[in-house]
């Protein structure tokens, strides 16, 4: 498989196929605002929506330091899915009640996005698919086994279990030896919904001030080097971004991840693969993989590839490593052999937002005004709407306008997380981890025994994702 003519970088391949957008007016100097958030990404976005919609008289900007959609929200592997960071954590935290309310709300913020899209008439590529998650080895098949059962123990009662030929039915990956689905999930095109949602922001009467970086949040003020605006409330929307903000690198870490694009397979190549539900595609590795048919009948494909740079340094572009481009390639050739052959027409990363705990979190801090959503760990595309939801809510409350909700008393509301330690420690400990990861599924490829590996085990212990 050739990559010679692989479009590397410039941005994403969403924004390849779509175009960026037009840019908007920079912040032209000091300016007052009721709410300003900063990030013009989903989180962004979303709470400007919603808090205009349900206030239409409030003032508020948007500070978005390239444009919007730049980061996660237009990069992403488009899977709008109900998975959400640190379920399990708040279940432990707050009881087991308190999670499956949580994961509701999440089930039926994948329909609240399609609504959403529906009513502003937002062209996103979206079909509801629902998730397919499969298993390649024993060990995965005892975990996919293993984590179809705590979903339904979350309340996930339409999700189904499949076998091999069950799966094969749907998608024909190759080595597939069983597979979960929910309905709770659908493929979208991630550029196409971020523009469309900011262009009905600015519909609304919300003001975007595009290439303005924020370089301090404190309270009552967002300060950019073209002048600073002043608002009772200071929302964070920065997602991977966060570590540029002064004082917070050490706050959320940004998590890489890469993604290569396919160019449109034929339909000789698609008889091969099946895939007609177009559901989005996951499977139960440690180093995991997720995938969509794309709506012009390409398949684009993303996983980890290096995992972290050094001080929670970002990318400018999306350019990947060579390295990684051809790991994402040997990986679409094992799922599916017949596409040796194809062109690899584009490859691009991005960052995520990584706490500590790997606990997404919306928070609004009443003595000061400040509020952030975030740490999303790669489920961002459903879970940013809710926390968009969630922060209106908050500021509605707080603000005496409305009094607490159902989303206010969800468990993640307030959440507090201790900061990822000082380099060079943060450095060697995720490049370790994310040895130790792929150790683990080279291991348990080759093994017949059912159990996770044991490094896996410790690995996922140090790291605080369970």
């Amino acid at each position: 498989m050739s990559t010679v003519s692989t479009v590397n970088g410039g941005i994403s391949f969403w924004y390849a196929q779509e175009g960026t957008p037009a840019p908007r007016e920079p912040l032209p100097g000091d300016a007052s605002a009721d709410v300003c958030i900063v990030g013009g990404g989903y989180t962004g976005l979303w709470t400007a929506y919603y808090l205009k919609k349900a206030v239409p008289f409030l003032n508020i900007t948007v500070l978005e330091a390239k444009f919007c959609g730049y980061g996660a929200s237009g990069r992403n592997g488009g899977w709008l899915y109900n998975g959400i960071a640190g379920r399990e954590r708040y279940a432990k935290l707050h009881g087991h009640e308190a999670a499956v309310r949580l994961q509701k709300a999440m089930n039926e913020t994948v329909g609240e996005v399609v609504r959403v899209a529906a009513e502003e008439k937002i062209e996103a590529d979206i079909h509801q698919g629902g998730v397919l998650e499969v298993a390649h080895t024993p060990a995965q098949l005892a975990r996919l086994k293993d984590f179809h059962s705590v979903e339904i123990a979350f309340g996930e009662t339409d999700r189904v279990l499949r076998g091999a030929r069950e799966t094969a039915e749907r998608v024909h990956v190759t080595g597939a030896v069983g597979s979960t689905w929910t309905p709770h999930g659908a493929r979208l095109h991630p550029a196409k919904l971020v523009k469309g949602l900011a262009d009905a922001v600015e519909a609304l009467g919300v003001t975007i001030h595009e290439s303005t970086p924020v370089t301090e949040i404190k309270p009552k003020h967002a300060v950019t080097p073209y002048g600073t605006v002043r608002a009772p409330y200071i929302l964070r929307c920065t997602e991977g971004f966060t570590a540029g903000l002064k004082g917070l690198k050490r706050t959320w870490l940004p998590m890489n991840s890469s993604m290569i694009a396919t160019e449109p397979l034929p339909a000789r190549i698609w008889d091969t693969i099946g895939w007609e539900g177009r559901e989005t595609l996951g499977d139960m590795a440690h180093a995991y993989l997720y995938a969509q048919r794309t709506a012009d009948d390409r398949i684009a494909i993303g996983g980890r590839g290096y995992p972290y740079r050094y001080g929670s340094a970002t990318d400018n572009d999306g350019r990947t490593q060579p390295a990684t481009i051809a790991a994402l390639r040997d990986l679409l050739v094992r799922l599916f052999p017949t596409t040796a052959g194809v062109r690899i027409d584009h490859a691009w990363s991005g960052v995520l937002g990584v706490p500590r705990d790997w606990c997404a979190t919306v928070t609004l801090d009443r003595s000061t005004g400040l509020g952030w959503a975030g740490g999303y760990v790669g489920s961002g595309v459903a879970t940013a709407n809710l926390a968009a939801r969630t922060l209106r809510d908050l500021i509605q409350q707080d603000s005496g306008q409305a009094g607490p909700t159902d989303l206010t008393a969800l468990p993640w509301v307030n959440h507090k997380v201790r900061r990822w330690e000082p380099e060079p420690f943060r450095w060697l400990g995720v490049h370790g981890l994310y040895a130790a990861y792929r150790g683990a599924d080279r291991r348990e490829t080759t093994s017949p025994r059912p159990g996770t590996d044991p490094i896996a085990k410790a690995a996922d212990r140090i790291s605080g994702r369970h």
